[in-house]
């Protein structure tokens, strides 16, 4: 699976460089297998948001910095670029991330599809677990990549926790509670993470069709 992402993630056209960041040997040696660019990172972040800051560190060259996380081997690299380029010549925005519409009803309740609902430029005005509407009877999940601005990347962890997150369990609550704006781009993009063995048997369906369809036409 992390091989599959790494792929899908280097045919992004913004991006520079790809690197995968970890503390497991047992992930570094994988990556290494397939000759990704590897960082091991201290293994006491409480978060990914802080592992992704320990990397961006090293790179004080990069504007901005990308957080895909590596259990969605069907992201679409045009989704990247797509949450990219509005971040580029925008100094008032340090933050950015992925939406779309929800069209499963079931999905609007369930606690783990988080939903997003923004203000009319598209500015985020919060993320929740529990059903917001998105102005009439629609929703918006939210799909967990992140463009951040490098230099507030590195300070994200040091702005206080507020109620919001941690009764939501939303990191990205943070940014808005300290008073930054969060950029959404909206997409057609169906989010596919791999959270759990069901998960997993379905994007292993989805593959294994894919791979007959190519051979069919091929």
């Amino acid at each position: 699976m992390l091989e599959h992402v790494w792929e899908r993630v280097s045919m992004a056209r913004y991006l520079t460089s790809v690197v995968i960041a970890t503390d497991d040997d047992r992930i570094a040696a994988e990556a290494r297998r397939f000759k990704a660019q590897v960082r091991m990172t201290r293994s006491d972040h409480l978060s990914g948001t802080d592992r992704v800051a320990e990397v961006a560190s090293a790179y004080p060259d990069a504007k901005l910095i990308v957080n895909v996380q590596g259990d969605e081997p069907l992201i679409d690299p045009a989704v990247i670029d797509a949450a990219i380029l509005p971040m580029v010549d925008d100094p008032d925005t340090p933050m950015g991330t992925i939406a779309k519409r929800i069209e499963n009803p079931h999905e609007i309740e369930d606690p783990n599809v988080v939903k997003v609902v923004t203000d009319n430029r598209g500015l985020a005005l919060y993320f929740s677990r529990s059903p917001i509407l998105h102005g009439g009877p629609v929703y918006f999940m939210h799909i967990g990549l992140y463009v951040y601005e490098r230099d507030f990347l590195l300070g994200y962890s040091r702005l206080p926790v507020g109620p919001l997150e941690k009764s939501e369990r939303l990191e990205q609550l943070r940014a808005l509670e300290n008073g930054h704006a969060i950029r959404v781009v909206t997409t057609v993009y169906e989010s596919l993470g791999v959270d759990t063995p069901a998960d997993l048997e379905r994007v292993s369906q989805l593959f294994e069709a894919s791979m007959e369809s190519a051979k069919r036409h091929g």
